[in-house]
């Protein structure tokens, strides 16, 4: 049945004025968003790192050098002598240590990169001398056999003409070895039973064999 202009309408039930789905919700009294499981799990922003959390993080991951944490701080500092005395700070409690730093970066490359690579990088790195010397004599100590593992890893034996004798030299070279090593694996990699710890040096040059 339809309602037409003279047809009554019925009267609206109490409830739904009161308290059905017309009626207008209430928010409580803890205000919009109460009942938001979104906004009652949001906890309060956490202030930013300080100076030395930034560096204590940073060495959490691995060693630093003084130099590069200084240059990573360097930005959330107001001073560069505030950077100083968080550095001066964490060296004194050992948290940063250069011949930590020299330990581990020479752990790192010595199964890929010669002493003149590592020794390039601990300058960039501004090492004491007294902190990089008896890391690098290790790595010299060993130089041949890091110089002949790399070889074999890429090449396997040796070449066959001058051309292929200069590309393994270049690789070689390129990786940071020194000319002495460089000469010791080209002679005497495809001889199983050359012997790295022989320190006899080479009189050759750096250029190829």
């Amino acid at each position: 049945m339809g309602w037409g202009i003279g047809t009554r309408r019925p009267a609206r039930r109490v409830a739904d004025v009161e308290g059905g789905a017309d009626a207008p919700r209430s928010e409580g009294s803890g205000g919009p968003g109460r009942d938001d499981p979104a906004v009652a799990s949001r906890k309060p922003a956490r202030p930013g790192l300080s100076l030395k959390g930034r560096a204590l993080k940073l060495l959490s991951q691995r060693e630093q050098s003084r130099l590069e944490l200084t240059r990573k701080l360097a930005p959330h500092a107001e001073s560069a002598e505030q950077v100083e005395a968080v550095l001066d700070e964490l060296e004194r409690s050992g948290f940063l240590s250069s011949r930590r730093f020299a330990e581990s970066l020479a752990h790192r490359r010595a199964p890929r990169f010669g002493l003149r690579r590592i020794e390039h990088e601990f300058d960039a790195h501004r090492l004491d001398a007294a902190v990089a010397a008896p890391v690098l004599q290790g790595l010299r100590d060993t130089e041949r056999e890091r110089a002949l593992q790399a070889w074999r890893k890429r090449f396997g034996e040796p070449a066959a003409d001058a051309a292929g004798r200069s590309k393994q030299h270049r690789f070689l070279a390129q990786r940071g070895f020194t000319g002495d090593a460089i000469h010791w694996v080209l002679r005497q990699g495809g001889d199983r039973s050359a012997d790295p710890s022989d320190d006899t040096p080479f009189e050759a040059s750096d250029g190829p064999l």
